[in-house]
């Protein structure tokens, strides 16, 4: 996943990772790299970027002010939809690394032989 984490800090500078769970490596990075991440999940993680307790079907808006780009890593199917309305509302890109073999429909994008679905703000 260090292709995402480039991908996004090559782009953006305030970023909030959603449903973040066990797996803080990218988050952590994108932070060592100089981008500000807010980090949330339904339950509390261990992480070194600023973290909140957050449910992405009913988000506290106030978390995110801010960001430039909202993404996911291997989100349940279910959720897709909420994190991109959450995108639109703010007014920010979104990215979602699905599991391999989700399908949705955004741009499929292949950065360095990772793929994962890129909506740009001007195109919600």
């Amino acid at each position: 996943m260090l292709q995402l984490a480039e991908f996004i800090a090559e782009r953006y500078r305030r970023v909030a990772e959603i449903g973040i769970g066990n797996y803080t490596a990218v988050a952590e990075l994108l932070a060592s790299l100089g981008v500000k991440v807010i980090a949330t999940d339904v339950r509390k993680v261990h992480t070194k970027v600023d973290f909140y307790i957050d449910d992405i079907r009913n988000p506290n808006l106030e978390i995110y002010r801010g960001v430039e780009l909202i993404y996911s890593i291997r989100p349940p199917t279910e959720l897709f939809n909420y994190i991109r309305a959450l995108a639109i509302k703010l007014k920010a890109d979104c990215i979602i690394k699905p599991l391999y073999g989700d399908l949705f429909d955004g741009k499929l994008v292949n950065y360095k032989g990772l793929n994962f679905y890129l909506w740009k703000q001007s195109s919600f």
